[in-house]
């Protein structure tokens, strides 16, 4: 039986901000956390589900590869977000086998989620773009209303089977919850785990 996508939005031709190269964002329904200062709260609300299209990977494929010539020019290729992309780890694979192994893929994600889901794309990705929150215990169960046990878990999981280049950790200020301090011990931990590609970046809260 052929998986879906519960597709929400596709943004093509977008530079740096998704990884490398020219990139389309697929963005997917769902999510395990609901985090204060959510960008996409539409990812997790019922009633975006509702209006989501659900695709095969075939029928992704014959949407996103009319820019076959901008991702293979330039690197690039399709990145799946959301909502938390890795809840649709088998769909992500199944869609490299329609897709081939020119296009590059990368997820964005939390890490949140079962270690079986991070085990189904760890060979089919390219890169991993991962917003920690913060690796405080406490910090991250205010924040985002659950246990930090899963990201943990999952970025001992990638530091253990990914080479460092293939993952792009974010660290965000996040204003009323964490501070300077949990902030450098976060980094503290994922250099220990000899992550490199490590970003620090400030919520832009909405008025």
């Amino acid at each position: 039986m052929s998986v879906s996508l519960p597709v929400f939005s596709i943004a093509r031709h977008r530079l740096a901000t998704d990884g490398q190269g020219v990139t389309t964002l697929v963005g997917a329904y769902g999510c395990p956390l609901q985090c204060r200062y959510c960008i996409n709260p539409h990812a997790w609300r019922p009633s975006t589900l509702e209006r989501c299209v659900h695709l095969t990977p075939e029928q992704l494929y014959d949407k996103v590869k009319i820019d076959n010539l901008y991702f293979l020019a330039t690197g690039g290729g399709v990145t799946f977000g959301g909502g938390e992309s890795l809840l649709h780890a088998a769909f992500i694979a199944a869609f490299r086998q329609v897709c081939g192994p020119d296009w590059r893929l990368a997820v964005e994600t939390s890490l949140h989620v079962p270690p079986g889901n991070l085990e189904q794309v760890l060979g089919v990705v390219d890169e991993f773009i991962v917003d920690i929150k913060d690796l405080d215990q406490k910090v991250y169960a205010s924040y985002t209303g659950q246990p930090q046990a899963p990201l943990e878990e999952n970025l001992q999981r990638l530091a253990a089977y990914l080479p460092p280049e293939k993952v792009r950790i974010r660290i965000p200020r996040i204003p009323g919850y964490n501070t300077e301090e949990n902030i450098q011990k976060s980094l503290e931990k994922l250099r220990l785990l000899r992550f490199t590609r490590l970003e620090i970046f400030h919520y832009i809260l909405q008025k």
